[in-house]
């Protein structure tokens, strides 16, 4: 079984949480406070690890947030993923996907030069744009399957003359592709009626799961619907609604201490919550 995958669900299973948080960092989000700093972003993601690192199994880095600011955007991401406990798993929410050899080198980048341990996929140019990254047996792959948006009905949700969903029919192919178990899938929350059916057809798979707070999907139902039969094999990423507590509209915080309580308290929220529903 892959490493990776052994690892968060040690965690999981330690910790009774499925949280995963998303360092979504945005520079015109950060509170005041952190621009005191020459490398406020860093800083602003050094407090909320340490404000969250007791309770998260898993930090996910929406790349975009970083690429936007070029090569110090870059450096910010490498700089963070250092300071993530080498007990979390760490999560490149980057979307990649091209033909072969292409992927090839997307998957050098974020598995050999940053040793992220999961990236996020797409799955619609097929399986030769994705078996570079399932050639890392150890990682874990999450390929895009029924996302939070409003537009996953444009086509995730379209029937086939099968009478199938799209979405179904990469459920199935992941699972196929899927090496020492080291395949997955997004779904989001907000599409958890169809949760319960996905991990039915799919109880091998490890679910990652956007969508709750700022998207309004059920923390419980994302629980309750998405873990497999050990109540593990699941995140849940929570992303503005934990990093950027109410306190920070305007930057009001009066100390990065201050910022790092709220923090604490919403994450302890959400923890006892996913214990409650495990």
């Amino acid at each position: 079984m892959s490493s990776v995958r052994n690892k968060a669900n040690g965690r999981i299973a330690a910790l009774q949480s499925l949280l995963c948080v998303g360092l979504d960092s945005d520079i015109e989000k950060i509170p005041a406070i952190f621009f005191r700093y020459e490398n406020p972003v860093v800083e602003f993601n050094r407090a909320v690890i340490r404000a969250t690192s007791d309770v998260a199994v898993a930090y996910k880095l929406n790349t975009a947030f970083y690429e936007a600011r070029g090569i110090a955007g870059l450096s910010d991401m490498e700089k963070t993923l250092s300071l993530i406990p080498d007990a979390c798993m760490t999560i490149a929410d980057a979307k990649r996907a091209d033909i072969g050899n292409t992927s090839k080198m997307y998957a050098q980048a974020f598995f050999d030069h940053w040793s992220f341990d999961a990236l996020t996929v797409a799955p619609y140019m097929g399986f030769d744009s994705l078996e570079p990254f399932f050639a890392y047996e150890d990682k874990l792959l999450f390929v895009l399957c029924l996302t939070s948006n409003e537009g996953s009905a444009d086509f995730e949700e379209l029937v086939m003359e099968s009478g199938t969903p799209l979405y179904r029919s990469v459920l199935g192919k992941v699972a196929s592709w899927s090496r020492n178990g080291n395949g997955g899938v997004v779904v989001g929350a907000t599409k958890s009626a169809l949760l319960a059916d996905i991990r039915h057809s799919a109880p091998d798979l490890f679910l990652l799961i956007p969508g709750v707070g700022a998207q309004g999907g059920s923390l419980a139902d994302a629980v309750h619907y998405g873990v497999d039969s050990n109540r593990q094999s699941a995140l849940i990423n929570v992303s503005r609604a934990l990093i950027y507590p109410a306190a920070s509209d305007g930057g009001s915080f009066a100390s990065i201490d201050d910022y790092e309580r709220a923090v604490a308290v919403e994450a302890v929220k959400i923890h006892d919550e996913m214990m409650r529903a495990l």
